[in-house]
């Protein structure tokens, strides 16, 4: 049986679609990375299940086929008050506070969440290649690609994996394509486009260098917040997190859990999805042994 589709209410009331894995206890949220969806996390998200979780796959606002906002409010922040909105409805469904797993942009949900909106929110939370602190060199690649063709689009299915392929070099080329189609939108005008909202690229955070290093500054003072139980996952090819970033981050978590991915850039899950997903299910077996102690 596959996953059920889900509906919450964002912070702005806007309409935020999960994907539902499994039956349980304990409560997992997968957030996937800037110009995602969903089903980035659709391996995963299966693997944790079977652990006996329910795990909900969430598409972020303005991403895949959750509500694109009126307002345009696309900040960190914004993200965060999305997700503070989610955990108060699954809390109140199963009587359990909800494990987050967040990659990049929903790391960065995350920390803000739980360490600045409302803490104490979260049960644990798992970082994916994300730190306050990130190269903004390597952000600006991102946001480079993620803007290249945003008007124009691909033909083709094909024409979007070639466009991939060029990007991360690294990683094999799929010969199975249903995978990135999840990712596309087919547009009246017959072309294809990314599945995100383009106003997600003009946030301020992503126009202004000043802008984004304050917030980093805030993420970073809300990443001192944190007591509840934390692992890091970076790729150790991560062209955002450095060796560097991870030390400033053990110094200001001294409590967090780190595990580094051999032959892994950003995209962890997605480069070497069954040692991530094994960190991930360590640390949540972790934790049912420890509420079990206590």
């Amino acid at each position: 049986m596959g996953p059920k589709r889900v509906v919450f209410q964002g912070a702005e009331k806007n309409g935020l679609v999960a994907d539902r894995y499994g039956e349980g206890g304990q409560p997992v949220v997968m957030l996937h990375g800037g110009g995602q969806t969903r089903h980035s996390w659709d391996a995963a998200s299966a693997r944790i299940a079977e652990l006996g979780h329910p795990v909900y796959s969430l598409d972020q606002r303005g991403h895949g086929e959750s509500d694109w906002v009126a307002s345009g409010n696309y900040s960190f922040f914004d993200f965060a008050k999305d997700l503070v909105a989610v955990t108060r409805q699954i809390q109140a469904l199963h009587r359990a506070k909800p494990v987050v797993v967040g990659a990049s942009l929903g790391g960065f949900a995350g920390m803000l969440a739980e360490g600045r909106e409302s803490n104490g929110a979260l049960a644990a939370l798992v970082l994916v290649d994300i730190t306050p602190r990130i190269d903004m060199g390597g952000v600006s690649k991102i946001l480079g690609f993620m803007g290249d063709r945003v008007d124009e689009g691909f033909a083709s299915v094909e024409e979007a994996a070639d466009a991939i392929a060029r990007y991360l070099p690294n990683r094999a080329r799929p010969k199975d394509l249903s995978g990135l189609s999840k990712n596309l939108r087919l547009h009246d005008d017959g072309r294809f486009r990314w599945h995100w909202d383009p106003a997600f690229l003009k946030a301020k955070q992503h126009q202004d260098p000043g802008q984004a290093v304050s917030v980093q500054d805030e993420i970073h003072a809300a990443a001192g917040n944190l007591s509840l139980p934390v692992l890091l996952v970076r790729g150790q090819n991560s062209e955002l997190v450095s060796m560097e970033h991870v030390r400033e981050f053990q110094q200001q978590v001294p409590h967090a859990r780190f595990t580094d991915i051999r032959d892994a850039g950003h995209m962890v899950a997605g480069d070497k999805n069954d040692i991530f997903a094994a960190a991930v299910e360590d640390f949540l077996l972790d934790l049912k042994a420890d509420a079990v102690i206590a």
